[in-house]
Order: C-alpha cells, then structure tokens, then sequence
C-alpha cells in the first residue's frame, strides 16, 4: 500500500470515527432533554424500548471506534491492508467497503466457514 492510498484510508477511518462521535453527542443530548415522565404506561414502556435500542447502537458504535483506531495504528505502523491472517494484501476494493477489515476475503470466508461449523455443533 503506498503512502497516497494510506493517507485517503487514515482520513476516511477519522471522517467515520468524527461521524460516529457527532451522532453519540446527539443522541446524549436528546436523552438529556427527553427526560419526561409519561403519564401512561404504555408511552413510558415505549419509551424505555426506544432508549435501551439507542443505548445497545452506542455500544456497538462505541466498539467500532475501538476498531477504528486499531485501523488508524496499523496504518502508523505500516501493517494496514495486509492480512493479519496471511500477511497476504487484502485489497483495496475490500478496504473501500470496510476500512477496517483485518482479514483477505479469502481469510474472512474461511474464519466464517468455521464458525458455522462450530455453531452447529
């Protein structure tokens, strides 16, 4: 990978991450001001349901930050887009479509190949 193709990585994976943060600071905000207290059952039920949902898609984005900035330390150290697996290139069209792949495709089908076997069991 040369230094052009990591440079448009490292700024994509900071555009994400920026992203993901002004979404999180959103959402805070607005359970900070939708604080209410429903008089009926089922608004106030609803209204847990909707905030436990948000809650879990933060978490899962606070993980993909994490994900990200490993990205962001491989491209410093010189390991991004190569295979953890294989050390093999992983390619840039995959790269495209998920900036923070650490597996080949080839890799990747087979570690999923295997765990469907495993969870079959």
């Amino acid at each position: 990978m040369n230094e052009r193709q990591r440079a448009y990585f490292r700024k994509k994976l900071l555009a994400w991450k920026a992203e993901i943060l002004r979404e999180a600071r959103e959402t805070l905000d607005h359970m900070q001001s939708d604080s209410s207290n429903h008089p009926d059952l089922a608004d106030r039920a609803s209204s847990e349901s909707d905030r436990a949902i948000e809650l879990r898609a933060r978490d899962r984005q606070r993980k993909l930050i994490n994900k990200i900035d490993l990205a962001l330390q491989r491209i410093d150290d010189g390991t991004y887009g190569y295979c953890e697996e294989t050390g093999e290139p992983i390619g840039v069209k995959r790269l495209e479509a998920r900036p923070i792949a650490t597996l080949s495709l080839e890799a990747q089908e087979r570690h999923e190949r295997r765990e469907k076997v495993y969870r079959d069991d």
